[in-house]
């Protein structure tokens, strides 16, 4: 299938060649993924795994990125669940914008740890949404469990 990804400024490529990790929220590097904290999170430890190449699809990705995508995955929910104490999680793709995807011509997969309870009012009274970490320190918590535990 031909690649559908136009050229421009794409978060992910910037991010993922600037050699910057700490400033980038960069967790891990990989040989073709990323980890990457998310600059936005719904909770803390919310981090995302990218290919370094820039693709829009799961389709256009190689047999060898797909399985380290997936690897890295596994691997991170293990990490959040003994770092975070999270109770479970919330894995996912948006292809397209039509599926809800913020950067949709470089795909990313997202991890969202979840713990029973986490839910509250604010987001329906206040349009807000409380998180009790800041990402700096959630950076410090998980960085080093991420390059600790490189495979």
């Amino acid at each position: 299938m031909e690649q559908v990804t136009p050229v421009g400024y794409c978060l992910f490529c910037e991010t993922g060649g600037s050699g910057q990790d700490e400033k980038s929220l960069i967790l891990y590097r990989g040989r073709f993924v990323f980890i990457q904290m998310n600059l936005y999170p719904y909770n803390p430890g919310h981090i995302m795994i990218a290919p370094y190449r820039h693709v829009a699809g799961l389709w256009e990705l190689s047999p060898d990125e797909q399985h380290e995508l997936i690897q890295e995955a596994a691997r991170s929910t293990l990490l959040l669940r003994e770092t975070m104490n999270a109770d479970g999680f919330n894995l996912g793709i948006n292809q397209g914008k039509a599926a809800g995807a913020g950067v949709e011509y470089h795909l990313h997969f997202h991890i969202v740890p979840r713990w029973n309870g986490d839910t509250n009012f604010m987001p329906v009274v206040a349009d807000t949404k409380v998180i009790p970490e800041d990402l700096t320190g959630t950076y410090r918590k998980l960085a080093p469990v991420f390059s600790k535990t490189s495979r």
